[in-house]
């Protein structure tokens, strides 16, 4: 009864604000500054979201009502716990290391297998490759055949000869007619030939196969190109809708189609809205089917595999794409996933080895054993902020998918440039942002590691993994290229290139501007030797020349530009014109004076990073 009462007066002692309160005590802090500028941010896809939410938020959604397992399966269709399957990835092509390389992956925790049979032409290929393998407990997910027909006559016989019953085998097909049009630019044979093959594939399935999905729509293809999010949820809608579409068109029935597919999606790091994206995908599709009148509910779930996507992926720190494939890992788990891959923290620039490939299995079994994130179904229900993020995320995506199916659908959308050049456009203006640093790779345009050497680690290959339309579209890429070039340039017998920095002046000042250029050149690979400052001018130049750099930055306040720099500009423009002499910051009334004593290049906050140390690199012959 006492705790009952004290719990009272607490609730008394805190009586709830009102949203009317919050906003005027929040604009009386702005004093005077714009709110939506502020405090609103605006997400590339077009999304408004607010500083804040709150319970009245959900006042005109429903979604967070709903139960596991119901339509429109924004919650999932898992009614106990949230588990996924584990899946690793074998590219290796070879039917005997295959074998060998997916067995130690289930003995350490894969629960699902991607097999590469690119070069399984014959039936003892395919039996190869499955030896040994418990198809009771392992899901199968078949890639990179050249005739999926010809795959399932192999399976079938294997089957047999395994003396294990293909209706109860596991897993998918790759078959993805239209996701080979993204990555290749035409289509395996013809549209056509591909139609009747799936159509041949369904009725096989449903014959031996039950269990396996056949059709693939890879949708990560979007996302490892550069796409918004909301590209990558309409495109994948607008893909499905044209299989089911042709195949009904064809006499199939809804159910059978529907339950035969899997979509791939890519995973990145904006970690709220990924969740949000997995909850609107199966929204969106829910809805879609449902407008086909399907006998079963369960044609209306759409089975998703998540997989860490490699568009913002580095070469270089390369251990940070664990810590990003990581939290991409746990977006996906807590969106509801059914199967996952992790891909290896250095696919990016070598063969996965065998602690790559550790620990892109351990970081889903650390979520699952060690953090429970596949106890619980949807713990993201309810969330003010994600079920919010939820319908604009679903609002703006189902806007561009009616806009594609108006423009003919998917097909003649893509037949027509429309599709790549939007990608290509976002894509450009993500790697602008990158450049200017409005968008942070860590290690790559900032607190990069001059010192690190990858141009040697690197191997050629064909990564499966890779599958956009621009091979190896990275947002790192370009920023890579200066620094390969700088090791390339070292590895040709030239010496590293130096950067000295000069503080002088302001000291608050001069330090901060000091580790704005350290960060501003080491993009790039230079060695850059920093120091605490100087007494004198003199002393200044005297180090600054002794020590032999090729750029020397000039490190001090806006105030001070227009008399200490000017002066050290003229002592340099004395004793050594060759120097590239830089000023870090923007003194706009002292740029004139100080231009015309030689200054080569301004770099402050608003530098473009990337096409300045282009500039450098091709004045110090870096090319």
């Amino acid at each position: 009864m006492e705790h009952n009462v004290e719990k009272l007066k607490f609730i008394e002692d805190f009586p709830p604000v009102s949203t009317d309160a919050w906003e005027q005590l929040i604009l009386q802090d702005l004093k005077g500054a714009d709110y939506e500028k502020k405090l609103v941010w605006k997400t590339p896809e077009g999304l408004k979201l607010k500083p804040y939410y709150r319970n009245e938020d959900l006042k005109n959604l429903n979604t967070h009502q709903m139960l596991p397992c119901m339509p429109p399966f924004v919650r999932g269709n898992k009614v106990k716990g949230n588990n996924w399957l584990v899946r690793q990835e074998i590219s290796d092509d070879n039917p005997v290391t295959a074998n060998e390389n997916a067995l130690k992956a289930i003995e350490s925790g894969a629960e699902s297998i991607a097999l590469n049979v690119s070069s399984c032409k014959k039936y003892s290929d395919i039996s190869t490759l499955l030896k040994g393998i418990d198809l009771n407990s392992i899901d199968i997910h078949f890639y990179g055949a050249s005739s999926y027909l010809q795959l399932s006559d192999f399976l079938v016989k294997a089957c047999a000869d395994l003396n294990f019953d293909c209706h109860s085998l596991k897993g998918s097909f790759n078959f993805d007619s239209l996701g080979y049009y993204i990555a290749n630019g035409t289509f395996y044979a013809s549209l056509d030939s591909n139609y009747i093959e799936l159509q041949q594939l369904l009725s096989i399935a449903k014959r031996d196969f039950p269990q396996i999905k056949v059709v693939n729509v890879n949708a990560h293809r979007i996302h490892n190109a550069g796409g918004l999010l909301t590209q990558e949820i309409a495109y994948a809608l607008s893909m499905g809708v044209e299989y089911l579409s042709n195949m009904i068109s064809k006499g199939e029935d809804i159910d059978d189609v529907a339950q035969r597919m899997m979509f791939t999606f890519g995973i990145g790091s904006n970690y709220f809205l990924e969740i949000a994206k997995i909850r609107t995908l199966r929204l969106l599709w829910s809805a879609i089917v449902k407008a086909y009148n399907p006998k079963s509910e369960k044609s209306m779930y759409m089975q998703i595999h998540s997989i860490t996507g490699t568009w913002n992926k580095t070469i270089f720190d390369p251990y940070v794409n664990m810590l990003r494939a990581t939290t991409e890992a746990m977006s996906a788990a807590i969106g509801g996933c059914d199967v996952m891959t992790v891909v290896p923290f250095d696919a990016t620039y070598k063969k996965a080895d065998n602690l790559s490939q550790r620990v892109s299995r351990n970081i889903q079994i650390i979520l699952k054993e060690e953090a429970y994130f596949n106890k619980v179904v949807d713990v993201s229900a309810g969330s003010y902020y994600i079920e919010n993020l939820t319908d604009s995320l679903a609002e703006a995506s189902w806007k561009l998918f009616l806009d594609i199916e108006s423009k003919g659908g998917f097909v003649k959308f893509s037949q027509s440039g429309d599709m790549l050049k939007s990608i290509n456009e976002i894509a450009l203006q993500k790697q602008d942002d990158l450049a200017k640093r409005k968008e942070i790779l860590l290690g790559t345009n900032q607190y990069p590691n001059y010192s690190e050497k990858m141009l040697d680690k690197i191997e050629p290959k064909a990564d499966p993994l890779q599958l956009s339309a621009q091979k190896d579209m990275r947002l790192a890429k370009s920023f890579e290229a200066l620094r390969l070039a700088t090791e390339d340039f070292v590895k040709r017998g030239n010496p590293v290139p130096k950067v000295f920095l000069l503080p002088v002046g302001n000291v608050g000042m001069r330090k901060a501007r000091a580790s704005f250029a350290l960060n501003f050149f080491a993009c790039a690979g230079y060695k850059v030797i920093d120091n605490n400052g100087f007494n004198t001018i003199d002393e200044g130049v005297k180090v600054a020349l002794d020590s032999k750099a090729e750029i020397i930055v000039i490190c001090s306040s806006d105030e001070e530009y227009a008399t200490l720099g000017v002066e050290l500009c003229k002592h340099f423009k004395e004793k050594s014109k060759e120097k590239l002499i830089v000023v870090a910051g923007n003194p706009t009334e002292s740029i004139d004076a100080l231009r015309s004593e030689g200054v080569y290049e301004f770099i402050h906050m608003r530098s473009n990073v990337l096409s300045t140390l282009q500039k450098f690199n091709s004045a110090l012959g870096v090319l």
